[in-house]
């Protein structure tokens, strides 16, 4: 198996680099680990490639709260540093500053 380092870990804050939404990683599979459903349900002229990490986000826009699961070359670090509202947040994470939160005793393992 091929040694993979994700840009990202978990508590951090990410924005996706084509559509309008934000959101905390809260798991990271070292690639692809949906299924084949999913992934064909993507338009093949912007699939990603399997083979890079892909994160499950606690994910928010303008108009609600979510779950997602983006790979690595659609998301950046998001700088706006404004808090998240999506209610699982809360209940996973504290926030311990501007971008990044830090998962409760709870749920560390």
């Amino acid at each position: 198996m091929k040694q993979r380092n994700a840009k990202f870990g978990i508590g951090e804050v990410v924005r996706h680099k084509v559509f309008p939404f934000r959101g905390v990683v809260f798991d990271v599979d070292p690639e692809f680990a949906n299924s084949e459903e999913w992934w064909n349900a993507i338009p093949a002229e912007v699939r990603p490639s399997k083979d890079q990490p892909f994160y499950h986000l606690l994910a928010e826009n303008s108009e609600t709260e979510y779950v997602a699961y983006v790979s690595e070359q659609n998301l950046e670090k998001d700088l706006s540093e404004e808090p998240l509202r999506n209610p699982q947040v809360q209940q996973i994470f504290v926030r311990e500053q501007a971008g990044h939160y830090k998962p409760k005793a709870s749920f560390a393992h």
